[in-house]
């Protein structure tokens, strides 16, 4: 088993290796993400399988690239359907969605606003209820091509969404709201990859409050028909992170508070896990 996975070396730079079990390798003329996402799928391959003996050290970082978008689709498991309607006081918008030709689509982080596996996520300090979202996130290159997967934690403000479907920016979009990692399994090497199996999980002091699970069978929309409506009418140079939704909701008395640990697990991928912090109301007293 190998990823891409991006390292802060230590002159400060950000890098793109080849990781085999916990060691990091260099990858000849594919320094960067943004690089590896201009290339087709099949050079990309040729490159990758390529990568030296010389090891590289260094602080794994989330895989995203400093110019890459990360987007999200929602409402894509039936699970994910009931739950928003639960919540909503407009709740046959998000049957409409469920059903309709077109997924849902929208814009969630850049890289600024991204962290990594170990790293802190945010609950904003103005919702009531905030929850994680564990997401498989599918990594496309310029191209449209499916080159690789990751797992994201798509944290989510719900009673501020569930106030309007149209918050669905400030429930979703702010400092700390969104987690990739811990790395990229290239899409060559999974084994059927619409099947994988996702598990979740939020422990506070120490306790597992609530775990879930589900799998991407149950993903109401193909990897293709998703790839396909985020490139409409649209240009991703240097290519496009999309969270693919999430099938594991959790039931509307849960809620995160500081201190817990989510951990998220997709097989043939990975496991992240982020510790929950409150992202304030003014940024800047976060970053004293």
């Amino acid at each position: 088993m190998s990823h891409l996975a991006v390292i802060k070396t230590s002159t400060e730079r950000y890098q793109l290796v080849k990781e085999v079990n916990g060691k990091y390798f260099e990858i000849p003329g594919l320094r960067t993400l943004s690089s590896a996402l201009r290339l087709g799928l099949t050079d990309l391959k040729k490159v990758y399988e390529s990568a030296t003996s010389k090891e590289m050290n260094g602080e794994l970082s989330a895989p995203v690239a400093v110019d890459t978008e990360i987007w999200g689709a929602g409402v894509t498991y039936q699970r994910s359907r009931d739950a928003r309607k639960e919540e909503s006081g407009i709740p046959d918008v998000y049957q409409l969605v469920y059903e309709a030709d077109r997924p849902e689509l929208f814009f969630k982080a850049t890289a600024r606003r991204t962290v990594g596996h170990g790293a802190e996520v945010g609950i904003r300090e103005d919702a009531l209820a905030s929850v994680p979202e564990p997401e498989v996130a599918i990594v496309v290159n310029r191209f449209a091509e499916l080159i690789g997967m990751s797992i994201c934690n798509d944290m989510t403000a719900r009673n501020i969404e569930g106030e309007n479907p149209l918050y669905l920016s400030q429930a979703k979009i702010y400092y700390g709201s969104n987690a990739i990692g811990p790395m990229i399994r290239p899409i060559w090497e999974i084994f059927d990859h619409n099947k994988l199996d996702i598990q979740a999980k939020i422990e506070r002091n120490g306790s597992i409050v609530w775990q879930a699970q589900t799998s991407l069978k149950a993903l109401s929309r193909s990897f293709e028909d998703l790839i396909n409506y985020l490139f409409r009418c649209q240009h991703f140079p240097v290519g496009v992170l999309l969270s693919t939704g999430t099938g594991i909701v959790p039931p509307l008395e849960i809620s995160l508070v500081n201190g817990d640990v989510v951990t998220i697990t997709v097989d043939q991928i990975g496991t992240l896990v982020n510790k929950v912090v409150t992202t304030p109301l003014d940024i800047n007293d976060r970053k004293k």
